[in-house]
């Protein structure tokens, strides 16, 4: 599935990945930021914590490990992040997901 031109438009996220290996579309909110992952290369999120954080896997899969649980999401799965919840992820080539982050500045934009 292709994201229409009105998401990918959107500004991206300045993220310490180079741009061959995923595009990020961003909308932000005083209540909080969206962001629209494309995978193009496979990428590992090292383990983290921040506010809460909703997302919604449309495309691939992608394993996280959320407060020590690994899990495998696909198409049409959701998860969610309790705030302060330490997290890591496996992001395979081909994934495309939302995320949906409690801070309005999770990213900066480029």
């Amino acid at each position: 599935m292709e994201l229409p031109d009105m998401i990918t438009r959107l500004p991206e996220a300045d993220l310490p990945f180079p741009p061959s290996k995923l595009k990020t579309s961003v909308l932000e909110s005083k209540n909080g930021q969206m962001v629209f992952f494309q995978i193009y290369d496979d990428i590992e999120i090292p383990p983290h914590s921040h506010k809460a954080h909703w997302g919604i896997v449309l495309e691939g899969v992608l394993e996280m490990t959320v407060g020590g649980e690994t899990r495998k999401y696909g198409p049409g799965d959701t998860y969610y992040i309790p705030a302060g919840v330490v997290h890591s992820a496996k992001v395979p080539a081909g994934c495309k997901a939302i995320d949906f982050f409690e801070e309005p500045d999770r990213y900066k934009l480029k």
